[in-house]
């Protein structure tokens, strides 16, 4: 989904939180009728599903990654389905370029019957956890500590996909980012047997960015994380620039970004997954790019939870 989130997504109080209250339910309702209607359609292989209640930006595509690797060292053969949609290409590209496994098409349904067909052992949902067609064995639902669920009502009256309550059908939750002792009572309180971890980004190539002075840009679901990374490793930001999620960016814009940045002697730097955009279209001449790798705090116990339930 293409789009800044509004300001007042942040705000407990808001009026124009209450003006949306009836649309957010009334989408609530039909997003209810549809799950009732939902025929399960079970598979041969286990299926671990990754989602989100808070849309964009919570770090699923970086721990469908991280668990693919994890199940390869166990000698899994997974796969991981991805539905199809054009404006989310940037993170095709991402994940064709840390692992062979990727299978899309217009639906994870058939995405999940391609991947048998391949002989693929065990299925990873980038994303799902709201398609109740497809029964799954491990659903894991990815928070980030900066936005955690915003102002904690749904679409469009806040940011949630569908109510905080949810969370009781999942089995593992990842936060993303620094501890949060409240938020976890709220979801102990929703339900007892959930398993919390946390998450970090670990930058690879902090080095070379050392000793320079940068403009920072990204169209990811929160670029302010993007920018807070940077910082919170002793990078020189001098600027920053947020785009929408998953942004087309056009040769006018780089060329904007490349003045400025020259005006005020400045090295642009943005996200792995903005310079496979940029890549793609063949407009990442003088950028540099900042990759990272998914630390799971306490892995080895979250290692001995997954395999749980794939047996």
């Amino acid at each position: 989904m293409k789009l800044f989130k509004p300001l007042f997504w942040k705000k407990k109080y808001s009026i124009l939180s209450a003006l949306f209250l009836p649309a957010a339910i009334l989408i609530q309702i039909l997003f209810l009728i549809k799950k009732q209607i939902a025929k399960k359609e079970k598979f041969s292989v286990p299926i671990i599903c990754i989602g989100n209640l808070y849309i964009g930006g919570t770090g699923k595509t970086p721990l469908a990654i991280k668990i693919s690797e994890i199940l390869r060292k166990l000698n899994k053969n997974p796969a991981i389905i991805k539905k199809f949609y054009k404006n989310q290409n940037d993170e095709i590209q991402l994940i064709k370029e840390k692992t062979k496994n990727l299978v899309t098409a217009s639906s994870r349904r058939k995405a999940i019957a391609e991947a048998l067909k391949k002989k693929f052992g065990l299925i990873i949902l980038d994303d799902g956890f709201q398609d109740h067609s497809i029964k799954k064995n491990l659903n894991i639902l990815c928070f980030n500590s900066g936005q955690l669920v915003g102002n904690a009502f749904t679409i469009p009256s806040g940011p949630l996909r569908e109510p905080l309550n949810s969370i009781k059908n999942c089995q593992i939750v990842v936060i993303n980012g620094d501890r949060n002792e409240k938020f976890e009572d709220k979801i102990k309180k929703i339900s007892k047997n959930i398993s919390i971890y946390y998450s970090n980004y670990l930058p690879l190539n902090i080095k070379k960015l050392k000793n320079m002075d940068l403009l920072a840009f990204a169209g990811i679901g929160n670029p302010e994380n993007f920018f807070n990374l940077l910082l919170k490793y002793n990078l020189s930001v001098k600027k920053t620039i947020p785009f929408p999620d998953h942004y087309d960016y056009t040769e006018k814009d780089i060329k904007k970004l490349n003045n400025l940045a020259s005006k005020n002697s400045l090295r642009l730097v943005t996200t792995e997954k903005d310079y496979f955009r940029l890549k793609h279209l063949r407009l990442n001449n003088n950028i540099s790019y900042l990759p990272v790798e998914l630390n799971i705090i306490e892995e080895e116990k979250f290692i001995k939870e997954l395999r749980e339930y794939i047996k």
